[in-house]
């Protein structure tokens, strides 16, 4: 009896296409109940029962009936248990399945192909998305047993994988004809709202909002969805919509937006926490308070619902800044440095430095200037691996114009890294980020050498980095480093110059800055290395065919503008402009004489008194007070006694002295007194 119930369901099978999947799960339930004893045609039984579990998304039962089908049973269905166990978000064993010997053997090539792009989804959701753009890529290049309609699939998954290399930090990944869309891209929705989330990875918001119109229309307009699946598929577009008007400023078409959404019916829990942090972000300025409570109960979620790293992060920096607005200082000093004491080298990435700022802003209480950094200077000694903490102070000192503090603590910070002898600390120490730093603060004292020499130095170590001299990190550090080179003439920079740009010609053979760079490096010290490259350049006469020599002359030599002092500099010499201006000043105010004000006791006809500029004391009407001042006026010359002074020659040639000469005698002054009577 369980015999012919087999046979009857595997001629069943071979001969339609169930498609009602419980009925199929019935019919190989059923099959199973009534089979008696070890049977080879079970495990046709068995796998008809695991594919309707997967059909029908009941993913634990599917890998609860392989196992307890045995060896046999996993081993046929490898594919259908690696898909139930990503699924279900078990990422490790899937990838174990995956890496099991022998998995793909036997199963045909379609099966193969199959398994591949179980690999990729796997690759993608472990956020390992170098290997599921690999994957992805071999799958589109060997088209042979390909499914219909799978090309398309393979250009959107591709698509959101090169995204997600953008947002994850590693454009350099991703190859520069896959960057900007084609047509082909614009003719699908899908396509479409993948190539803006690439433009949004890039901050190229403005293109980012014209591909998300073009996908909304798209997906409106498909009649291969019915209503409730356009519904569902139009929800990410709606909420990255929200997202580039917010970041375009538009602050009130993005709120318009977000109202439309109904947060209740998203059915994704990624999706509904992405929504919702976006709404919290609108109404963030209305209280606090309430804003960061809510923010609370926003989970990242968990299995394949989980938000992405770059997701994760951005919500627990918008948690963590919530908190500061709602004096939560404390909390977040120690949650910061609690998550960073546990990275055994200097993080470089962006969200562990948000982390290294937000509690730099805890620790000074969200002051600036001088007074934050009296009070983050001293952590820089007990958390020397912190990166944001370093930026922080760093930004400080610029903002208050005083840089060269700044670039001691980044030199020393350089110098501890380099006495590190693990690769890991090198690479921090050479980060592009942190070079392209240290070239803008020696910039601006004008250290010229200083930045050659550090940008040779990050050439060399990205160079000696296996795999990653020309497609790595350091492949932008390259190119700058070889055009800062070329500014010098010291022969061994040069030379430095063209070992820069010998790599970046190797991985894109149509790099034309390469091209020229190498040339003019190498063109006067080894032109044989320079001679394959002359041409693939422009000649001369290309680059100066639409010059007007003529017009040139006649309009003579162009000179470069004035320079704005800086702010230093204003304090201590005025620029030609401000002397320029001062003289303007001056004549027009000579020009334009502001009429004079005469006193309210002003008489015309009365005379002015002719002695009024001279001091009042040799004034004619001065008359002191008091008896030294009687007899001060007594010895003046005006209306008193001249004293007359004579030298007289002491005998004996013994020199001279001044005395005061008797006055003549006569008059009143040398008659005698009448003697009185006795």
């Amino acid at each position: 009896m369980g015999d012919t119930a087999v046979v009857a369901l595997n001629s069943l099978l071979r001969a339609a296409s169930v498609q009602d999947h419980a009925e199929a799960l019935n019919l190989a339930t059923a099959a199973l109940r009534a089979a008696k004893g070890p049977a080879a045609d079970l495990v046709t039984a068995r796998r008809t029962r695991v594919v309707a579990l997967l059909k029908l998304d009941r993913f634990d039962d599917a890998l609860r009936a392989i196992a307890e089908g045995g060896d046999a049973l996993a081993d046929t269905c490898a594919f259908e248990k690696a898909y139930a166990l990503y699924k279900t978000g078990d990422l490790d064993a899937a990838e174990a399945v995956l890496r099991e010997p022998g998995v793909a053997v036997g199963q045909g090539r379609r099966a193969g192909r199959g398994l591949k792009h179980v690999a990729g989804q796997v690759a993608y959701r472990a956020e390992k998305f170098e290997q599921a753009a690999a994957i992805y890529r071999e799958l589109a290049a060997d088209g042979a047993g390909a499914n219909q309609g799978e090309e398309n699939d393979l250009r959107i998954n591709l698509s959101a994988t090169n995204a997600q290399l953008e947002w994850q930090g590693k454009g350099w990944a991703v190859p520069a004809q896959e960057k900007q869309p084609g047509r082909e891209d614009l003719e699908a929705f899908e396509t479409s709202y993948n190539a803006a989330c690439g433009c949004i990875s890039r901050g190229d918001f403005a293109k980012a909002a014209v591909f998300l119109k073009r996908s909304r229309d798209l997906c409106e307009a498909t009649e291969e969805l019915d209503e409730d699946e356009k519904k569902a598929e139009l929800v990410p577009i709606l909420v990255q919509q929200v997202y580039v008007l917010m970041k375009l400023g538009k602050a009130d078409e993005a709120a318009a937006l977000q109202k439309s959404l109904g947060l209740d019916d998203i059915s994704d829990s990624s999706t509904k926490v992405v929504a919702r942090a976006n709404a919290l972000v609108l109404e963030a300025g209305s209280n606090p308070y309430l804003t960061q409570r809510l923010g609370e109960s926003l989970s990242e979620g968990k299995g394949n619902d989980r938000l992405f790293e770059y997701q994760s992060s951005a919500l627990r920096r918008n948690k963590y800044v919530l908190d500061l607005q709602v004096q939560k200082i404390d909390g977040v000093k120690k949650s910061t440095s609690r998550i960073l004491s546990k990275e055994p080298v200097p993080a470089v990435s962006s969200s562990k430095c948000d982390l290294g700022i937000l509690g730099a802003a805890a620790a000074c209480r969200l002051r600036a200037g001088r007074e934050a950094l009296q009070q983050i200077l001293p952590l820089i000694e007990t958390r020397p691996d912190d990166v944001g903490l370093l930026l922080t102070i760093i930004q400080l000192y610029v903002q208050i114009h005083n840089p060269g503090p700044a670039i001691s603590l980044l030199e020393a910070f350089f110098k501890r890294l380099e006495a590190a002898t693990t690769p890991d600390h090198a690479d921090v120490r050479f980060a592009p980020g942190l070079v392209a730093l240290a070239v803008s603060l020696y910039r601006t004292q004008g250290r010229h050498s200083a930045i050659r020499s550090e940008l040779a130095k990050a050439a060399a170590h990205w160079q000696h980095k296996t795999g990653q001299a020309a497609s790595g990190p350091g492949t932008s550090l390259l190119r700058e480093a070889g055009i800062e080179l070329l500014r010098s003439s010291h022969p061994a920079d040069l030379a430095a110059a063209g070992e820069a740009f010998s790599p970046l010609i190797a991985a894109q053979p149509g790099d034309r800055i390469a091209k020229a760079g190498l040339v003019a490096s190498l063109a006067t010290t080894d032109f044989s290395k320079a001679q394959p490259y002359l041409d693939t350049l422009p000649s001369v006469e290309d680059l100066t065919r639409g010059v007007d020599v003529g017009a040139l002359l006649d309009a003579g030599v162009a000179v470069a503008p004035a320079v704005a002092p800086s702010h230093q500099e204003r304090g201590k010499k005025r620029s030609l402009d401000d002397a320029e201006g001062v003289s303007k000043d001056k004549q027009s105010a000579a020009k334009k004489r502001r009429k004079r004000k005469l006193p309210k006791s002003y008489d015309p006809d009365k005379k002015p008194d002719p002695e009024r500029w001279l001091p009042l004391r040799d004034r004619s009407s001065y008359r002191p007070k008091g008896k030294k001042g009687k007899k001060r006026a007594a010895e003046a010359t005006q209306g008193g006694v001249v004293r007359v002074e004579e030298t007289l020659e002491l005998a004996g040639g013994a020199g001279s002295v001044r005395v005061e000469k008797a006055p003549a005698a006569g008059g009143g002054g040398g008659k005698k007194k009448k003697k009185g009577k006795k």
